[in-house]
């Protein structure tokens, strides 16, 4: 059997606040998720989304450190339009999360905007701009 994509997988520092950026993205997460030390839930499509706590990481791997520097990946969001874009970003940086790059227009025909989960994270949001 070739090893076939299933999951991406992610350490945190603060579950709660980990779950609530993604429920604000859509991301349906069930309710109380945020005293355990993993969840994950299946994305449509099929792959999963994982988070691990510190703690959980470092009960199999004790010399795991976070990384430094700027994320190295970015998890991307499709929205149904550029206005979506804007609002979600307005939505998630109002509540505190960290706006990276706020929207523009991208050359390559996109709405597109760059913000950082609590953990560092990259997490574009994009939607198509109307045909010119």
């Amino acid at each position: 059997m070739t090893p076939r994509f299933d999951l991406i997988g992610m350490a945190v520092t603060d579950m709660a606040r980990t779950l609530d950026f993604y429920r604000r993205l859509g991301v349906q997460i069930p309710a109380g998720a945020e005293t355990e030390p993993h969840v994950e839930v299946a994305l449509p499509g099929g792959v999963r989304l994982a988070w691990d706590a510190v703690e959980m990481v470092r009960t199999f791997d004790p010399d795991w450190a976070p990384p430094t520097g700027s994320p190295r990946i970015n998890l991307a969001f499709r929205c149904a339009d550029p206005a979506e874009v804007d609002r979600r970003w307005a939505e998630l940086t109002g509540a505190g999360f960290h706006g990276h790059l706020a929207p523009w227009d991208a050359f390559w025909g996109q709405r597109y905007a760059v913000l950082h989960d609590p953990d560092g994270n990259g997490v574009d949001l994009f939607a198509p701009l109307p045909a010119s």
